[in-house]
């Protein structure tokens, strides 16, 4: 296993989470559809695939949630393989990414919170309803629509209260929507609508206690090892729920990092990163920020002189240049910061006056391109 804390790029297109959807779709048989991940073959004869998302589940958090999660360390060792998240490694991004089968430049949503170009609103993905309109904020076709276009009954299973969400609508448009309020109401609803009906069937989970523990008491706290054992019961039910034409695949949207006290900037109390600066995005380990006119230059020289070594500090067409995102539309540009700051190791830059404060107390963050943070299993289980 790769060190946590080393730079790991997107594997668009050949080992990413963009591509799990793509390729449960060319199992399932849909025109067009493309098996970048290589299932083919695996899964031969599979008529019905369940995929779950498991917030919070990096790669490298599996070791350590293993003595709580047996179940899941046995799959991982033995089904398992590590992909990539897209950039950042954020749950609004990677929902859409999965959803979608199209890396980040494309679909539009570039990290949790974004500037709306042309106004000073801060667009938060999880608090996200009606405005922006989702199909117009995110204008790519979502695999479950392909998937339900070519005759495949498409079932998403979520917490009842996701339900209409801008979110929701945008990386899960397509689908019949159940919500689930725990581990045992998922797995239930998630094996009943694999197993309603004759055809192609194609059911997406989600579950996000992991991740929510993970943030407020940090990896391999009491709650998080609670969290990885109900994963763990999830995973156990849904195995050995599996009708015999049909696969499970368990992935990800990112993984974990906690932070110290020490490695905590706070942009909002430091006059030399707030110069210049009009409106600020992103998150504690990617920020986006939106500068007045002719700032530019300064922000980048101020904000490296002050976090050094901490954080990459680029301009947006470094950033765009980089592949970070994908090809990025050009529509979807202006969402980007004028200077786009990625944290280094297990450093953070808070904002304790422009977010709510308790994102500056959370433990654990993530959002930048550390393994521990972008490395994400795929589970491939048979039935």
């Amino acid at each position: 296993m790769t060190d946590p804390l080393e730079i790991v790029g997107p594997r668009y297109g050949g080992g990413s989470l963009a591509d799990v959807l793509p390729s449960a779709l060319a199992v399932l048989g849909v025109p067009g559809a493309t098996d970048p991940l290589g299932l083919g073959a695996a899964l031969a004869g599979v008529r019905r695939v369940a995929v779950l998302l498991v917030d919070g589940l990096g790669w490298h958090q599996i070791p350590t949630a293993a003595p709580y999660a047996p179940a899941l360390a046995g799959l991982a060792a033995t089904v398992g393989r590590p992909l990539t998240s897209g950039f950042p490694s954020t749950t609004p991004t990677s929902l859409v990414t999965l959803g979608t089968g199209a890396a980040p430049g494309a679909h539009g949503v570039l990290g949790f919170t974004l500037r709306v170009p042309g106004t000073d609103r801060v667009l938060n993905h999880i608090e996200w309803a009606a405005d922006p309109e989702p199909r117009r904020w995110q204008p790519v076709r979502t695999q479950l629509e392909r998937a339900r276009a070519a005759g495949v009954a498409v079932t998403v299973v979520s917490r009842p209260e996701f339900g209409g969400s801008g979110l929701t609508v945008a990386a899960n448009r397509g689908g019949d929507y159940r919500g689930a309020a725990g581990v045992d109401a998922l797995a239930a609803r998630m094996l009943t609508a694999l197993a309603t009906g004759p055809g192609p069937t194609l059911v997406s989970g989600y579950h996000p206690d992991l991740d929510r523990h993970g943030h407020v008491t940090g990896v391999d706290s009491a709650p998080w090892r609670i969290a990885a054992a109900e994963v763990d019961r999830l995973l156990t039910r849904l195995v050995d729920g599996l009708p015999p034409d049909a696969a499970l695949l368990v992935t990800a949207d990112h993984g974990q990092l906690d932070v110290p006290a020490g490695h905590r900037v706070d942009l909002d109390t430091d006059p030399r990163l707030r110069a210049g600066v009009a409106v600020v995005a992103g998150e504690p380990r990617v920020r986006y920020l939106h500068v007045t006119p002719g700032a530019r230059d300064d922000v980048v020289a101020a904000w490296t002189a002050v976090l050094g070594p901490a954080a990459r500090v680029r301009t947006r067409e470094e950033v765009v240049a980089s592949g970070w995102f994908g090809p990025v539309r050009e529509e979807h540009l202006l969402r980007i910061g004028d200077v786009v700051v990625v944290c280094n190791a297990t450093y953070a830059v808070t904002a304790s006056r422009s977010e709510p404060p308790m994102v500056s107390r959370l433990v654990a963050y993530h959002g930048a391109d550390t393994a521990a943070e972008m490395t994400i299993p795929l589970l491939v289980v048979r039935g």
